[in-house]
């Protein structure tokens, strides 16, 4: 069970109705590596939106109530928990961070990146964070870390993905001092979360969430609307990436990547979730889909070929790093294929655990029904239709509104298709759906259409 960033905590980040009924959908899902339910803070303003999940002393026992509840309700499922494995993703946003309201950034940033910041303009008037406000986010991690096993989490994850600090830190060529410049200074922030969380929480395992590669950031063709690279600005080499082909800044480059997981080995943190990119620039590197969302652009390639590319790169990986445990992503776009791509793919030693992320909002029983009835319920497979990323986007709570009824009757889903259709943007899918006025290439054609 991938984690995902949720938007329907309470203001002070405890858990809200809402996020119990997700949280418990997963516990009885059949998966029995539950890599953090969503994303949580360690910070106030470190909260990628105003309703995310937050760790301090006051939402712990929330947290950790709703984690006992949690292992009820697979032990009453399935019999047994003594193969349950429950960790806590910790995040701190950065660049990207939003705690009071959805629509204003209000960034916190490792460097200057010219090329995000002419997409994001707040962030070329933030002051790049300080030595010693990194040495207090560390601290924060910590303390996150202590709550966590206090709470009765297995592991956390040290989130180093999609744009946020951790990730951008492994690319801070141009941070001056002991965060930026070489390879050794670029994972001290990671090394630093490392040692705080082995002296605050020593019960823990760790994990990292790692964008194995990037890209230079992606935009709309203004004539077509299919996503195309950003202008660098200056020559090649492009330096502003991590895990990125500095001559050709669309390819991956997994150099840099499997240097980390050597020192991943070296510090004994065994558990490896690979992902790529950022959805906030790059969603068809992690999330391909034929139906982006609202505010993206349509797909630079047939999906199947993100899908392709992230699973060779964790396979090429996972060979280079043995003794590393690792969990690949961008399974859900494979859709009625998936169980058979899951077992091959297991059986050629590219994975260790098969990821799922969308595709558990949509049907959270896929991996039970997958091992016990071995058939699939088709009308409940995700169909990548992004509302579950549009919502959020929209200031709406988490969930899939065109296939999970729950959502779908509620109020949140008029609101969104309202501001879908004002918006000129709207995207085909299921029950209370609606068409599209865009054309998304289907000479490729899918298991739905």
């Amino acid at each position: 069970m991938q984690p995902m960033e949720g938007w329907d905590a309470q203001p002070d980040g405890t858990p809200s109705d809402l996020t119990r009924r997700r949280w418990m959908r997963f516990a009885r899902s059949g998966a029995k590596l539950i890599w953090g339910g969503e994303a949580v803070a360690v910070l106030p303003e470190a909260r990628a939106n105003p309703h995310q999940l937050l760790l301090n002393e006051r939402t712990a026992p929330a947290l950790a109530h709703l984690r006992r509840q949690m292992v009820e309700a697979h032990l009453e499922r399935f019999g047994e928990t003594r193969d349950l494995v429950i960790g806590l993703q910790l995040t701190h946003s950065g660049r990207f961070s939003r705690p009071h309201e959805e629509t204003r950034l209000e960034p916190i940033i490792a460097y200057h990146h010219p090329v995000l910041e002419a997409r994001y303009p707040a962030c070329a008037s933030a002051t790049p964070v300080s030595d010693a406000e990194v040495g207090r986010i560390v601290e924060a991690f910590g303390r996150a870390a202590r709550l966590a096993q206090d709470s009765g989490f297995d592991f956390v994850d040290l989130k180093h993905c999609h744009g946020y600090l951790g990730h951008e830190f492994l690319s801070a060529h141009h941070r001056p001092g002991p965060y930026g410049g070489s390879f050794e200074n670029r994972t001290r922030f990671l090394r630093e979360l490392v040692g705080v969380v082995r002296a605050s929480a020593p019960a823990l395992e760790i994990g990292i969430r790692l964008s194995a590669y990037d890209s230079i950031p992606f935009v709309a063709d203004a004539q077509t609307s299919r996503g195309v690279p950003m202008e660098a600005p200056g020559e090649l080499p492009y330096t502003w990436g991590f895990g990125v082909d500095v001559q050709n800044p669309v390819r991956p480059d997994l150099a840099e990547a499997k240097r980390l997981l050597g020192l991943l080995r070296s510090l004994n943190v065994r558990l490896v979730n690979i992902s790529a990119g950022s959805p906030y620039y790059s969603p068809h590197l992690q999330r391909p889909a034929l139906f982006p969302p609202c505010d993206a652009y349509l797909p630079p390639e047939d999906p199947l070929a993100g899908a392709a590319r992230l699973w060779a790169a964790t396979a090429e990986l996972k060979a280079s790093a043995p003794g590393l445990v690792f969990v690949s992503s961008g399974a859900t776009y494979f859709q009625d294929y998936l169980p058979h791509f899951a077992q091959a793919a297991l059986r050629a030693g590219w994975t260790d655990f098969v990821g799922l992320g969308r595709m558990m909002l949509a049907y959270p029983e896929f991996p039970a029904d997958v091992l016990e009835k071995g058939r699939l319920e088709r009308k409940r497979i995700c169909r990548t239709f992004s509302d579950c990323t549009n919502a959020p986007r929209q200031g709406l709570a988490s969930g899939c509104y065109p296939l999970d009824s729950f959502y779908n009757e509620r109020p949140e889903a008029k609101q969104l298709q309202a501001r879908k259709a004002g918006a000129g943007y709207q995207v085909p899918g299921g029950r209370g759906a609606i068409k599209s006025n865009l054309t998304p290439d289907t000479s490729h054609p899918t298991p739905d259409n």
